[in-house]
């Protein structure tokens, strides 16, 4: 005969509650609710509109339409929670406190752009969410993947953009398409400081003359000054590590001014679907930051259901697009291998697993991707990634650039 003390049919009694409490937590979770805070208002809402918000609405709206992410043996919906940030870092880290004290969300996606996720990375870390950097560029990536190890940094850093540019650059001085003569420009953001520092020894080492360097504060509306300054020095490559507006002013500047050196890089927006609409012809030999492998079917596939899924059909761009999209299959896809609301085990499968996604199959090393675009180019109404050339689907550069034609 057994017998059972007082105490131990209580830690009995207690143990099997406690198991069918959580099985009845398990069985009750009728939705995932996911939050973000995004920049609709301020400067960075251009390239949110662009390359953030579609990619969650339109994640969100084919997996509620597939039944939601599988959890264990049943499929439950996205519920969303959103704030718009501003563009403001202390608005950003706000909104992400309401997120998780008041919202009580299970997952959280990024905002949009190098400076916020910066700024929201130590919030995200402090309470364990898993932070899916898909538009940010710095050098302090692999320090913050080790001292966040819940943070994932899809874009790279700095120094491998200005190292793959500059490899690039030197490649088309030895095939004497271009001289060595470089005028850059940075915006005066947690982006263009990043690049410009780690471009300038690049350029350096590398024995190009950096005949013009300067920065502008972000929302600088006039730029045609700084277009004509160096336009009176006619440089071979002009570079631009700016964002959207910036861009876009940049180049209508350059037309009008008559900037049109052999290679002529800009930034953040170059592989925008706007900047087609709006340059047209003028788009052709233009390099940018980014680009991807256009020829794929998984990015042909991708492109459309964009298209259809966005208002008015709008594109996503050549770059972050798509990684971003592909960011938040890698999120699904780890949530469902972990069957729970578990963030801690979502976090390690991110750190461990394979992940099939429209710009391929991702695994990451050390919290980050092993390949990426750092070069692209208009080619024929088409954003191409042509550097690194090692990657599948790059294409060979146009050089030198097509003079600007009329509008």
């Amino acid at each position: 005969m057994t017998f059972l003390t007082r105490r131990t049919a209580l830690l009995a009694a207690a143990t099997c509650a406690a198991t069918l409490g959580l099985t009845a937590i398990a069985e009750a979770q009728t939705s995932i609710k996911i939050g973000y805070a995004i920049s609709r208002t301020g400067p960075n809402t251009g390239g949110a509109a662009v390359t953030t918000i579609p990619n969650y609405e339109l994640w969100v709206k084919e997996v509620n339409a597939a039944g939601g992410i599988k959890l264990g043996d049943k499929r439950v919906p996205i519920e969303v929670v959103q704030y718009d940030d501003r563009s403001n870092a202390e608005e950003a880290v706000r909104a992400l406190e309401r997120l998780i004290n008041q919202d009580k969300v299970d997952f959280i996606l990024p905002p949009w752009g190098t400076g916020l996720n910066l700024a929201v990375g130590p919030t995200l870390n402090r309470e364990g969410y898993p932070h899916l950097a898909a538009t940010a560029v710095t050098d302090r990536a692999p320090e913050l993947a080790k001292r966040w190890p819940n943070s994932f940094w899809l874009l790279g850093t700095s120094a491998d953009a200005s190292k793959t540019l500059v490899e690039l650059l030197s490649k088309l001085r030895d095939e004497k398409k271009i001289g060595d003569t470089v005028a850059m420009v940075s915006i005066a953001d947690g982006f263009g400081i990043d690049l410009s520092s780690a471009a300038r020894p690049a350029l350096t080492n590398a024995k190009f003359k950096l005949a013009y360097d300067k920065s502008y504060p972000i929302g600088t509306q006039d730029l045609a000054p700084i277009v004509n300054e160096i336009k009176a020095l006619n440089p071979d490559v002009f570079i631009a590590f700016s964002y959207p507006p910036d861009t876009l002013a940049l180049t209508e500047q350059s037309r009008i001014a008559g900037l049109n050196p052999k290679v002529f890089y800009t930034g953040v927006g170059t592989a925008f679907p706007l900047y087609k609409q709006k340059f047209g012809k003028n788009t052709e030999g233009v390099m940018g930051i980014g680009g991807w492998s256009g020829d794929s079917p998984a990015i042909k596939d991708y492109l459309a259901r964009h298209k259809a899924s966005a208002a008015n059909g709008a594109e996503p761009d050549r770059w972050a697009s798509a990684v971003t999209y592909a960011s938040l299959q890698m999120l699904q896809q780890a949530i469902e291998r972990v069957g729970k609301i578990d963030r801690a085990a979502v976090i390690k499968d991110l750190q461990t697993g394979t992940f099939d996604t429209v710009i391929g199959k991702v695994k990451l090393e050390n919290n980050m991707p092993t390949r990426f675009w750092w070069v692209g180019q208009w080619q024929g109404g088409e954003f191409y990634g042509i550097a690194p050339a090692k990657n599948e689907g790059a294409r060979t550069a146009i050089v030198p650039k097509p003079a600007w034609v009329a509008p």
